[in-house]
């Protein structure tokens, strides 16, 4: 074989390889919009020994996110907090007041991840701060992300220590009534934007 036919053969390689990867990821996948119809944010906790679950109903994501240059990427999310349900209507009226989220003095948990690292296998993770009661800490969110098509599914789960937030004040602080650990789990789905051009 000489050397005309190895930079033949390369170009097609590479032609191939590059229609493999269209049809495996969105085109100029960067900016994602999230579907909330499709999309959740659970929580779950344990009060008195009984393991309880809740959902935020409201809250907004802005995701910019390229698998092949997840470093580069960032999202921000937006929960309202006086939005949290769990089916109990004493909780659903405690969670909103001062002991608790206190929605009157900040309204919304903000979780920005500036950067995204690829632990392979479709595993990602989401680096970044997040801030509740105006407490901000470093947090790293873990999750699992595949493709159909134009739409991207990512699931996840974090443990949170409550009161390092100042969530759950006065005799709600100890953990005798209501664990100090808190789990939160994302489901999110969102669809390809295309390209802005800019």
């Amino acid at each position: 074989m000489n050397a005309r036919h190895l930079c033949l053969l390369a170009a097609l390689q590479g032609a191939f390889l590059g229609a493999f990867l269209s049809g495996v990821l969105p085109a100029a996948a960067a900016e994602w919009a999230v579907d909330p119809a499709r999309s959740a944010i659970r929580f779950s906790g344990v009060q008195v020994g009984v393991p309880f679950t809740g959902r935020f109903e409201r809250f907004t994501a802005s995701v910019d996110f390229d698998p092949a240059k997840p470093e580069a990427g960032h999202a921000l999310v937006l929960v309202d907090l006086a939005s949290a349900r769990t089916g109990d209507v004493q909780r659903d009226e405690a969670l909103p007041q001062k002991d608790w989220f206190d929605v009157k003095a900040a309204s919304q948990a903000r979780f920005e991840a500036t950067r995204f690292v690829d632990k392979g296998q479709g595993d990602y993770a989401a680096v970044g701060t997040l801030t509740i009661r105006g407490t901000s800490r470093p947090v790293t969110l873990p999750f699992h992300l595949t493709f159909d098509g134009g739409a991207a599914h990512a699931v996840g789960r974090v443990g949170l220590v409550r009161t390092e937030f100042g969530v759950g004040q006065g005799a709600w602080a100890s953990g005798q009534w209501v664990a100090l650990d808190v789990g939160v789990e994302v489901d999110i789905v969102a669809t390809a934007q295309p390209a802005s051009g800019h």
